[in-house]
Parts: structure tokens; C-alpha cells; sequence
């Protein structure tokens, strides 16, 4: 199973967070909607750690790794937050494209900090996942 495999189940579980949560996210606080659906991640993504024995290489993260991840995981929180608020006040197949933006800033940042091409056929592609998104969202 490569890459692709996984990025696609990737997006089909995304697809359905957004169609779970715009409905339970209905009548809730999104924060604490949110808190809610993380509690579950955690849990799960632990449970899923343990079972596959994989939770005693922690003491092998180093410090640079721990640092990363930690600022991963605030941003993801953050990115979270707002999406469960988007979700609440905005119907779900405007607010999933905007969210999807994403993809164009990951090009981006990949490309200015990670040392990426930036191949014209990535910018064609970022250009038209930025029209599409606009297009979608607001028509």
C-alpha cells in the first residue's frame, strides 16, 4: 500500500468528520464539541498505539521530534477549533473547501522551508485548488 492509498483514506475519513461534526456539532458549543472529539482521538489513537506496541519507543523521540510534534499538535488544535466554529456557523460544503485551502499553503511552506520544488505544474495545481475552492465556497 503506498502513499496514495493512504492519502486518499485520509481524505475520505476527512470527508466524513465534516458531514459527522456539522451534525454534532448542532446545538453544542464548537469548543467544547471540539474538546469532545479530541478526548475521542486521543483514546483511540493511544489504544491503536498500545495494541501495536508501539508506545515504548517514546523514550527514543528526541528533543527536536518532541518540540515538532508539540507545535504540530497545538496548531492541529487550533485548526480544529476553528473548523468545529466554520462548521457551526457556515454549511459544511463551503466551509470543507475553504478549510482544503490548506493544501495550497502546505505547497507553499513546503517549497519556502522544507527546500521542495515549486514545479509549474504545482503551481498550476495550487492555482486551480484556490479558484476551485473560492468558486465552490461562495457560489
Amino acid at each position: 500500500m503506498t502513499w496514495v492509498f493512504w492519502a486518499l483514506l485520509s481524505a475520505l475519513f476527512a470527508a466524513a468528520t465534516a458531514l459527522l461534526a456539522k451534525v454534532g456539532v448542532s446545538g453544542v458549543d464548537s469548543n467544547l464539541a471540539t474538546a469532545i472529539r479530541t478526548t475521542v482521538i486521543l483514546v483511540f489513537t493511544w489504544g491503536i498505539a498500545i495494541s501495536l506496541e508501539k508506545h515504548n519507543a517514546i523514550t527514543e523521540i528526541g528533543r527536536r521530534s518532541w518540540l515538532f510534534l508539540i507545535l504540530s499538535g497545538m496548531c492541529t488544535g487550533l485548526s480544529w477549533l476553528c473548523y468545529f466554529r466554520a462548521l457551526q456557523l457556515g454549511p459544511a460544503s463551503s466551509v470543507a473547501p475553504v478549510d482544503k485551502l490548506s493544501v495550497v499553503l502546505v505547497i507553499l511552506g513546503a517549497w519556502l522551508f522544507l527546500g521542495e520544488h515549486l514545479t509549474p505544474l504545482k503551481i498550476g495545481g495550487a492555482s486551480l485548488i484556490t479558484i476551485g475552492a473560492i468558486i465552490i465556497a461562495f457560489a
